[in-house]
């Protein structure tokens, strides 16, 4: 007998939750997931899950700590209830960027979180556009590495059209290279890079470009924009550098502090994210945000795993 899908979500992205359930198909599993007087959390789920496939969607975006922990809770709720798999969906991971120690004395937070995540119970992760790669490493259960490049390739084509021949591709740091590459691959475009000198925690300071974006659109890319400083700075060198138009594009919109602001008086033409982070009216507040949809792509792969097929040929 094949085992029941049933697809549960925490509170830090339902909307995305709900849109997965429709492309699936099915209904939302249904949980209490609330917090006592003094801040602890309450989780309870709320129809039987013996023996079903369980999904439990849940980004670590703000408050992280909380976001985490109810991940953390959900899953435990759901193996003490019998759950035969369940697989922790999780769009965006946080602590990525504390993925090696870069200076004495700190800890690797990504290992620890994804450590976490399989003590809890999970018996497999999927997960969209990791700041490093080798995060996969940290787990000792299957992982799921999703790209947000179909979304993105397609609106851009879109939007281009017969202007793609003078698309460049820009990575904003040396770290994204491989990742604009492949995206520049796939368009037939050019690549350049800005060598950028980070001088501290979200302060960063652009050197130069390495490539050429003289009279053309340039379209900035990056796996996540934090406080939007970088993504500024680099969208400002290349219209400094004679681009014709400046464009960025991004999976995790975590938009933190002065991020919407500086967007909103950058030069850039229009910045497109995804919603594996929800952006509660941000696209209002900055007009020149526009978002896409990662629900038919996590929703497929959720379809693949429950039928234990290949995930990696979505990429194919």
């Amino acid at each position: 007998m094949e085992k029941a899908l049933k697809l549960f979500s925490g509170n830090a992205n339902p909307a995305l939750a709900k849109e997965i359930c429709g492309y699936l198909g099915i209904g939302m599993g249904a949980a209490t997931v609330s917090s006592f007087s003094d801040g602890e959390l309450r989780v309870q789920i709320e129809e039987n899950v013996r023996g079903a496939d369980v999904f439990v969607t849940q980004s670590c975006c703000q408050p992280v700590n909380n976001s985490i922990m109810e991940l953390l809770i959900m899953i435990d709720a759901l193996k003490r209830s019998s759950a035969c798999r369940i697989t922790a969906v999780i769009p965006y991971f946080g602590y990525a960027r504390q993925d090696r120690k870069d200076q004495p004395r700190v800890p690797i937070t990504a290992k620890l979180v994804a450590d976490l995540v399989t003590t809890a119970g999970a018996n497999r992760v999927l997960t969209m556009d990791l700041h490093a790669g080798q995060i996969q490493g940290f787990f000792n259960i299957p992982v799921d590495h999703l790209y947000a490049t179909p979304v993105l390739l397609a609106y851009i084509t879109k939007v281009f059209g017969k202007d793609l021949k003078d698309l460049v591709i820009v990575s904003p740091d040396a770290g994204g290279v491989e990742r604009a590459r492949a995206f520049a691959k796939r368009l037939q475009a050019n690549l350049a890079i800005i060598d950028k000198r980070r001088e501290g925690p979200n302060n960063a300071h652009i050197m130069n470009i390495i490539g050429d974006v003289e009279g053309k659109h340039a379209l900035l890319l990056d796996d996540m924009i934090d406080t939007g400083g970088t993504i500024v700075q680099g969208a400002q060198a290349c219209a400094d550098k004679g681009a014709k138009s400046v464009w960025a594009g991004c999976a995790h919109p975590v938009l933190s502090g002065p991020a919407l602001e500086r967007l909103q008086q950058s030069c850039l033409t229009e910045v497109v994210v995804t919603n594996t982070i929800p952006l509660n009216g941000k696209d209002q507040q900055c007009p020149k945000l526009r978002v896409l949809s990662v629900a038919p792509l996590l929703g497929e792969a959720i379809k693949r795993i429950h039928g234990e097929e290949s995930v990696s040929s979505l990429f194919e």
